[in-house]
């Protein structure tokens, strides 16, 4: 009889399904039981419990399990953020919900990452009524991005380069009823980046996403595509610190080399990079192993 028990719900595409089964067999192995594909919008709260109401597991009180394992990006509703954070009032989550909900937000992820003297693109957020201050900034920056602070896989990512594109924009964004608009100077780059997986302040691997054709955004799901590439010890470091500084126990750290200041800056932190897809390790992307022992030592000390 396994005496710790944890939730888990991975997503299941790309090879998901098959990372869930070795992460479950060796968990086994140190005497932690899986509840699998624990999916929260199948959960209802009540009286100091979030009971789940899914077949497999129905009437299990979540609250009571020794972790939860969240890692699914595409299907969160806000129902199941909302049971995400109550959850994690009482039990501990991998990522924490504030690690999560920090890494989701471009501005505030920016905002810790500059606090800890972790270089970023310059960036501006500022009320959705300053178009003023929108001006002085494409004046001053010559070129910059218009980004939601919500977005991922370079949606809605808008390059802006001169007053004339300012102005065909605002009166679109000013219709989609955004309260704030945040900005980051364009940096001039190689159209190439660094994803670093970091697992429990430890390096897991790297791989280069390069920009397709004329599009200058390195997103998988905009295009772009994934190349073998190795990282050195200043781009490591870099990444431990950007994971350390946003809390996050699994993070994937986007890192581009700005050619102007001679120096890597780290574009965006992801709480929930992917692994690699049965593709991608053809190509010779073999990590998945490495990132899952290490998730299962984690998972394993978190619940001691």
């Amino acid at each position: 009889m396994s005496n710790r028990k944890i939730g888990m719900w991975l997503y299941s595409n790309g090879g998901g399904d098959k990372i869930a089964k070795k992460i479950i067999k060796k968990l086994k192995e140190r005497d932690i039981e899986t509840l699998n594909d624990l999916c929260l919008r199948n959960a209802v709260a009540k009286n100091g419990h979030i009971i789940y109401r899914g077949d497999a597991y129905k009437g299990e009180k979540l609250d009571k399990l020794d972790l939860m394992f969240s890692y699914n990006a595409g299907e969160q509703t806000q129902y199941q953020m909302y049971l995400y954070q109550a959850l994690n009032r009482v039990i501990p989550m991998i990522n924490s919900y504030d690690s999560f909900a920090l890494t989701e937000d471009k501005f505030h992820t920016s905002f810790v990452l500059r606090n800890a003297d972790i270089k970023t693109p310059d960036y501006n957020l500022c009320h959705r009524d300053d178009g003023h201050e929108l001006k002085k900034i494409i004046k001053k920056w010559d070129k910059m991005v218009y980004k939601p602070t919500d977005g991922w896989g370079g949606v809605g990512l808008t390059k802006i380069e001169n007053e004339a594109n300012l102005d065909m924009l605002m009166p679109f964004l000013n219709q989609m009823d955004l309260r704030y608009f945040y900005v980051e100077k364009f940096i001039d780059y190689d159209n190439t980046d660094f994803r670093v997986d970091i697992v429990d302040g430890k390096f897991v691997s790297c791989y280069g996403r390069k920009a397709s054709g004329t599009d200058w955004r390195t997103n998988v799901t905009s295009g772009g595509s994934v190349f073998m590439r190795e990282a050195n010890d200043e781009i490591i470091d870099v990444a431990i610190k950007a994971c350390k500084a946003t809390g996050v126990a699994i993070g994937g750290v986007d890192i581009i080399y700005d050619r102007e200041k001679e120096e890597y800056i780290v574009l965006e932190v992801n709480g929930i990079p992917a692994f690699a897809t049965p593709e991608q390790e053809k190509m010779g992307l073999n990590f998945n192993d490495k990132k899952i022992d290490f998730i299962v030592d984690l998972i394993d000390r978190k619940t001691k």
